[in-house]
């Protein structure tokens, strides 16, 4: 059996007008996960590397291959990508936000992101330019075939928490639903580990800091 490793992307830039940007301890968040990884990748290299084509999943990815001294280059899969959380929100909510700087408001973009997450995933809201709920998925379990058909040894994703609680949620047959508080709990370089054959995934681990469990990196964990 291979291991297929999915990462979530460090910490991005929440609040500011790029998300799409890993902040310096997203990017501390990586490096540290690459050396953590390097000892056992050295011992069972990786056969493939696959990630979105957002600008977080490749610095995420090109600070794991500095911390842990891998050569990959990535495949680069569009189904990998997160969904564009202001777009949701914007299709329940079209008044404009202020932006998230307390801690209020940033409960406040939780909560309306959770239900604007529900309306989409039961077909109720089409967010603008965004895909089907359905064809969001699809994407995630295309990728999960390409894994399972084209490799028997180890391979590494780098993502979003939604694709990554959704693959998490697909392979334990969970109702939609159930996916949105796996996101929503997701941190920052967490580590989900699938055990995969050529017919099935099946969960090892879920959404784990081992790169960071100690006194020196406790501040280290974060969720945006």
């Amino acid at each position: 059996m291979g291991t297929l490793y999915l990462v979530r992307h460090g910490q991005a830039s929440f609040g500011a007008d790029d998300y799409d940007q890993l902040s310096p301890l997203g990017r501390q968040q990586a490096v540290r996960l690459g050396e953590y990884l390097r000892p056992k990748l050295q011992g069972k290299p990786l056969e493939a590397v696959l990630m979105g084509s957002l600008k977080r999943h490749r610095q995420t990815w090109e600070g794991i291959a500095e911390g842990a001294g891998l050569p990959h280059t990535p495949s680069v899969w569009q189904g990998l990508n997160e969904y564009d959380s202001h777009a949701l929100i914007e299709s329940i909510h079209p008044e404009p936000l202020a932006k998230p700087d307390t801690p209020e408001l940033y409960r406040h973009h939780f909560r309306l992101l959770r239900d604007a997450l529900q309306a989409w995933m039961a077909g109720r809201t089409q967010p603008r330019d965004m895909p089907s709920y359905a064809d969001f998925v699809g994407g995630i379990e295309a990728a999960l075939d390409h894994v399972r058909q084209s490799h028997t040894g180890d391979v590494m994703i780098v993502s979003s928490g939604g694709p990554i609680s959704t693959a998490v949620g697909r392979v334990l047959g969970t109702p939609p639903e159930t996916t949105i508080e796996l996101n929503l709990r997701i941190r920052n370089t967490a580590l989900t580990e699938f055990v995969f054959t050529p017919k099935r995934h099946m969960l090892l681990t879920y959404n784990t800091l081992p790169h960071l469990d100690s006194d020196a990196h406790k501040d280290w964990v974060t969720f945006a």
